[in-house]
């Protein structure tokens, strides 16, 4: 698949097949990512690779963040709330966690660190893509709260910046309409 083509192909794909994918593709889409562009050659990306029951440490972070949100809040969302909240990590079969992590030596700007993961990361979603997998990048308030840091290992410095839900695609996802480019673009000429 021509890049070109993929860029404009490439949509998020929720629903996903249970089936396990070859860990040569899981391998090929992590390859695909440290290529991505990063100043000082920083490299500052990290990736965490959940299958099969290794989820559920994903699962336990969220169920823990969902108990701690119901608890502050005063609510009652029972285990059923919390089971749904666990459940949420094996919605596909692959799960990779990604997290930026800033360089302590180089002398770096953090959100070019940031910049430079999600580039990784936009990397990763195109090569799933182009290998005939369907891909979601996921966030939102759980994935940067500290127990989700602590489920991973994740140092002071170090941030989540997105899960990646893997698989091949239940569904073909809908064409999405797009504003052109010269919606978004200013040229300024000087002659």
């Amino acid at each position: 698949m021509l890049v070109q083509e993929a860029i404009k192909s490439r949509r998020s794909v929720g629903r996903v097949k249970p089936d396990p994918v070859d860990r040569a593709l899981i391998e090929a889409i992590l390859e695909a990512a440290v290529y991505a562009p990063n100043h000082y050659l920083t490299e500052p990306w990290r990736f965490f690779v959940m299958t099969g029951e290794g989820r559920q440490v994903l699962g336990r972070a969220y169920a823990e963040i969902a108990r701690e949100k119901m608890k502050d809040e005063g609510s009652r969302g029972g285990e059923e709330f919390l089971h749904k909240q666990e459940a949420k990590a094996f919605r596909a079969p692959v799960v990779i966690a990604v997290a930026a992590s800033p360089s302590e030596v180089k002398p770096v700007i953090h959100v070019e660190e940031l910049a430079a993961v999600h580039a990784a990361v936009q990397n990763m979603l195109l090569t799933a893509h182009a290998l005939g997998l369907g891909a979601i990048w996921r966030s939102g308030e759980p994935m940067y709260h500290p127990t989700m840091k602590q489920a991973f290992g994740l140092q002071e410095r170090e941030e989540m910046v997105g899960l990646i839900y893997i698989g091949y695609p239940e569904m073909i996802p809908t064409s999405v309409r797009q504003l052109t480019y010269a919606d978004k673009t200013v040229w300024i000429d000087q002659e």
